[in-house]
């Protein structure tokens, strides 16, 4: 029996991941849930998984799920209340799945604590993946990749030598405006952005699939996880969404991983690695599968990426800088402030008015976090 605290249980990964316990309850235990301030839902949560601790990061949140709770579960709230489930004595394994910057402090709680991390906030490793690396090496522990497309090619490269690794390829649905022009994309709506072909995720990463800011995060998650140069890195839109990524070694052979479109699997395998156990998730038909296409992505219309790329090779605290802009950028859309293409500008804006500073500390990560939210947010005001 495995035991799990899950940090970011009622978003989208969270619930997912909470299937794939219910599918294997006889493999894993719930030790700990952990949300923001959805107290409704994860009260629902803790009367069916039955944890030893539950967290709400917003006091009040936790203060309304106390006061009507009498069950077994010791509730507590807060920042140090998220960071005592990041390091819970008796879980095996921490599903980080907290979104944005918020996932980088618990992650880092749990390595210190020797936990291994099935890492879906890939923001983690956007902005600190040196230092994120650096820490899991010196405690001994595994950081698995949830994200399908990290999953994919952490399955496409075992067994292999790091160094007969040509190429990664990082495969992109294209998200909702794949081939809209420039102009055309100044008209899209909140409500056109969330229309997603292929995968069902929350609004945040919805949002940055439309933008292609999301691939340029894994972009970066890549470099750190695969120990690759960006040159080495390369994206290509396969709206079909059913290669997940590949791997081309240096003989000319491509590896790939397909699957069904289903974040349960990459979960679970998560969960289980090294071992594969029975699923009752849907498998790909190929006899009824459509043909896969294969595209060059447009970066000139579709701008998130190409800076995505542009921070990675900055490096230093530029990553930083760049997805705290994004962060107040798609926040910004969605509550209907600015225009799509406006995320780009933000974005580009912000990172133009920052100096990178190589080496830095945790401390330093946060001090940047917070210059570029209040920079990012002034430009919002003019």
């Amino acid at each position: 029996m495995k035991n799990i605290a899950l940090l970011g249980s009622t978003g989208s990964i969270g619930t997912q991941t909470l299937d794939v316990v219910r599918a294997n309850r006889d493999r894993f235990h719930v030790s700990v849930l952990a949300a923001n301030r959805s107290d409704a839902l994860l009260e629902k949560q803790i009367q069916e998984f039955s944890p030893e601790l539950a967290v709400l990061v917003d006091d009040a949140a936790a203060a309304k799920l106390r006061s009507r709770y009498i069950g077994k579960t010791k509730i507590i709230s807060g920042r140090q209340g998220l960071l005592e489930a990041a390091a819970y004595s008796t879980a095996d394994i921490v599903v980080t799945s907290m979104m944005g910057f918020a996932g980088l402090e618990p992650t880092m709680a749990a390595l210190d604590a020797g936990k291994n991390i099935a890492l879906a906030n890939k923001e983690t490793l956007v902005v600190a993946g040196e230092l994120v690396m650096a820490r899991a090496r010196e405690k001994g522990v595994a950081i698995l990749p949830v994200d399908s497309e990290h999953c994919a090619l952490f399955q496409c490269l075992q067994g292999e030598k790091r160094e007969s690794m040509e190429k990664l390829i990082l495969t992109c649905s294209g998200g909702p405006f794949r081939g809209k022009r420039k102009e055309e994309l100044a008209r899209v709506s909140v409500k056109d952005c969330l229309n997603h072909p292929t995968w069902s995720m929350g609004k945040k990463i919805t949002i940055d699939s439309a933008t292609l800011v999301n691939k340029g995060l894994e972009v970066i998650e890549a470099k750190w996880l695969y120990h690759a140069d960006y040159e080495q890195i390369q994206v290509v839109v396969h709206p079909q969404s059913i290669v997940h990524s590949m791997v081309q070694y240096q003989d000319g052979a491509v590896v790939a991983q397909l699957g069904s479109t289903d974040m349960r699997l990459p979960i679970q395998y998560a969960l289980t690695y090294p071992d594969r156990q029975p699923s009752v998730f849907r498998r790909l038909d190929f006899w009824d599968m459509q043909p896969l296409t294969f595209a060059k992505p447009d970066i000139d219309t579709f701008r998130g990426l190409a800076l995505a790329y542009e921070a990675g090779r900055i490096g230093g605290t530029m990553p930083c800088v760049m997805n705290a802009a994004n962060e107040v950028a798609v926040e910004a859309f969605l509550a209907g402030g600015i225009g799509f293409l406006d995320i780009y500008d933000i974005i580009e804006r912000t990172m133009e008015a920052r100096q990178s500073q190589n080496k830095p500390t945790l401390e330093l990560f946060f001090a940047e976090d917070a210059w570029a939210r209040d920079y990012a947010r002034k430009l919002l005001r003019r």
